[in-house]
Parts: C-alpha cells; structure tokens; sequence
C-alpha cells in the first residue's frame, strides 16, 4: 500500500520574505503629471545628439511658463523637434545683466522659468550665470535639471586623470594673454598626482594653443583634443602635444566644437624644469656662454629660447630679489 503524499509547512521567520517590489512609475505620469513648483529652472540641453536630452528636462519645457533661450531660434529647433510650445525669451551675454531683474521679478510672482543655453548646462561657459546670482539674491528657488556637459563628457573618455580635475573655459584670444596664463598654470601644476586641465577652443585657435602649450611644457605634454562630442564625426585624438598638432595641421581645415584636455606636469616634471638656472651654470663650465646654453637648451626642451630667457631671469629674480633684467 502506497503512501498517501502529505503537505510539509515550514515556518519562515518574516524578515526572510522579500517584499515584491512596486511597479514603476508610468512615463505618462513621469513626463506630464507632476505640476512644476514655481522657480528657476536651469535645464540640460543636448551638445549634439538629441536623444541625451532627459525625461525631466522635457516636462519642464513643457511646463514651464517661459524658456529663457541664449538663442531663441537655435532652442525653437529643439523646441520643434519635441513638439514643445512653451513661449520664449532670449537671454545672452549682451542683455543678461539687464533683463535679470526682470525675469526674477516675474518668478516672484509664482512664475517658472526655464533657462536653457545652445548647448550643454547654463553657466558653464554660457549665460545664465548672473541670472541665477540674482534668483538666489532674491530668495528665488533655484533647481537644476542635469544635462549634457563636453567638458565633463570628453574628460571620462579622455584617458587622463579624472581623480583631480579643473574646468578653466575658453583661454585667452590674444596671444599674449593667452601665454601668460597657461605659463601660470605650468608654474602652478605642481602636484603630487596628474591634475587635468580642461579648456574649450574654437577651430580656428586651437593649433595655436597647441603650439603655446608646447612651448610652455614642452612637446612631451599628453593632451586630447575631443572634437564634435556626441555628433556624427566625434573624435577624439590622444597623445603628446606635438603628435596631436602634427596630426591637427596636415588637415585642410579644423572644424567643430573642441574640448581640449591637458595632464598638468606632476612634481617630478616640474622640479627638473624649475632647475633650468643650475642647467644653465652646468653647460657654462663646460665653455658655453648664457645665450649658447639657451640655445642648446631650447632644442631640447622644445622651447623658444625667449620663453627659457624668461624663465631664466624669474628663477634669478626669485633667489636674489631686485634683479635688473637685460635684453637677450
């Protein structure tokens, strides 16, 4: 005779049951639902590609009573593009500082304002700064719907550091200005660990920095040039200064949007270039004169023998002050 099957209850304590979790949130009530708290709302838009626009970035287009646009006919291709017929207002460089006033006295009444810029996040290297300033001045609440960025999209893929890094904009048109702040930078870029520096270029300038980059740090610097971030022909090109203008000037034309990623001389770098005085001395007991030693100097290092004379005379003036610079 067969046994009859039985059931076998088993006592599970309730901290062993896991709950089913709850469906997520339809995208209808995502996209549409939620009313927008009156404010200022500093919106992400694409750098290129329109699928990196965010669910929140939309709804708030949508919603808002007005978009503040750096470029009303450049934002209405996005606006199109979604189907988003929200009113616009332009802000830019030219009339931010006094149309700021009133567009906050606008959100004060119980307003939302959208801010968006061409591309990217408003403030990096766009308006909306000083408008943001004056919201906060005001007791405005300020809410920031994250987006696209090149400089930190182009830093992630770029190989270099990301542990320490700094955002400085665009450089200097003027030659000269611009050579004086990255010789800045060369002199403050001792680090005990690599520390990228990021920069936006336009087309048209960027052998030059190239060329005053390797001036200032030599040909050995490891940058990246991040070309047209997102869009059809990204490129990003990696290597020394020298290979990446070599590679920049045999081209008939550099076009697109550029990020430019440079790895700051760590300390060991920067103590032998700080040593250039004693280098000097040394090829001067050998028979060479200061201009000869510069020369040779220069070759080596990939350098103007201006820019070492120059180097030369603040790393004199440092250790006897008062020092009086003659012509080279």
């Amino acid at each position: 005779m067969l046994a009859q099957p039985c059931a076998i209850l088993l006592e599970v304590p309730d901290s062993e049951f896991t709950p089913e979790p709850e469906p997520p949130e339809p995208l209808s009530t995502l996209a549409t639902d939620r009313p927008l708290a009156p404010g200022l709302y500093l919106v992400g838009t694409p750098i290129g590609n329109l699928e990196d626009i965010t669910l929140r970035a939309l709804r708030v287009l949508r919603t808002a009573d007005r978009i503040a646009c750096e470029d009303t006919r450049q934002t209405q291709k996005l606006l199109n593009h979604f189907s988003i017929t929200t009113p616009t207002i332009s802000l830019h460089q030219h009339n931010e500082h006094d149309r700021a006033a009133e567009l906050v006295a606008e959100i004060l009444t119980g307003k939302r304002l959208a801010v968006v810029s061409d591309a990217g996040m408003p403030g990096i290297s766009d308006p909306g700064g000083h408008l943001t300033q004056a919201a906060i001045a005001a007791g405005v609440s300020v809410f920031p719907i994250p987006g696209a960025n090149a400089a930190v999209s182009a830093l992630v893929a770029s190989g270099l550091s990301m542990e320490e890094f700094q955002f400085l904009g665009f450089l200097p048109e003027k030659a000269g200005a611009r050579r004086t702040v990255l010789e800045k930078l060369s002199q403050s870029a001792v680090t005990e660990r690599p520390r990228t520096l990021i920069f936006y270029e336009a087309p048209h300038r960027i052998l030059e920095t190239l060329a005053d980059l390797q001036s200032v740090w030599g040909p050995s610097l490891r940058v990246v040039v991040a070309r047209e971030l997102t869009k059809m022909h990204e490129e990003f090109l990696r290597g020394t200064v020298a290979e990446v203008k070599a590679n920049l000037a045999a081209r008939d034309r550099v076009r697109g949007e550029i990020t430019l990623l440079v790895e700051a001389v760590p300390l060991t770098a920067a103590a032998s270039k700080a040593s250039l005085l004693i280098r000097v001395q040394q090829l001067q007991t050998k028979g060479l004169d200061e201009k000869e030693a510069l020369k040779l100097l220069a070759r080596e290092l990939g350098q103007s023998k201006s820019d070492l004379y120059r180097e030369l005379q603040r790393e004199r003036a440092k250790k006897t002050p008062g020092t009086k610079r003659q012509g080279l």
